[in-house]
């Protein structure tokens, strides 16, 4: 089957594939704003009402922890930074051959990071962060993507 026989999507492979690009760089700009919030709210002064309902969900109470930031650096600018490389990936870099293996490794070293993060906000700070949430949600999607288009390349 070479690449313009369309496939059992009735799709070929090379339209499936920008698609599934576009997916991940629409889901990467998401994350890009999800985390520039967060790093707002880490270095604002005054509280948000937008996801602070009670001590178990409270934004700013995580994004102004002890664990908000490593060596100095706030994870919500981690974050950012991590989501525009992906965005680049899926975008500007896309034809690359070597592209879905460093998306795919991005996006997983990016979601162990958002698990670990998870892991601190269930059991050391014992509160959630809506945004914080909302960023493991991408990340995740962004994985799921990314490995659908390492395995069809």
């Amino acid at each position: 089957m070479n690449s313009t026989t369309p496939v059992a999507a009735g799709m070929s492979a090379p339209r499936r594939n920008r698609i599934l690009f576009l997916l991940i760089a629409i889901l990467s700009l998401a994350g890009i704003a999800v985390s520039a919030i967060s790093l707002e709210r880490h270095f604002a002064t005054s509280e948000s009402g937008f996801c602070d309902f009670n001590q178990k969900f409270n934004c700013d109470l995580v994004n102004r922890s002890e664990y908000s930031s490593i060596a100095g650096i706030p994870v919500a600018g981690i974050g950012v930074v991590g989501y525009v490389l992906l965005f680049l990936l899926s975008t500007f870099w896309r034809t690359r051959a070597e592209t879905p293996t460093w998306l795919f490794s991005a996006a997983v070293a990016g979601l162990a990071f958002a698990l670990w993060l998870t892991y601190i906000e269930a059991y050391k700070l014992e509160t959630w962060c809506i945004l914080c949430l909302s960023s493991l949600a991408l990340i995740a999607g962004i994985t799921l993507v990314s490995a659908i288009v390492k395995l069809m390349t």
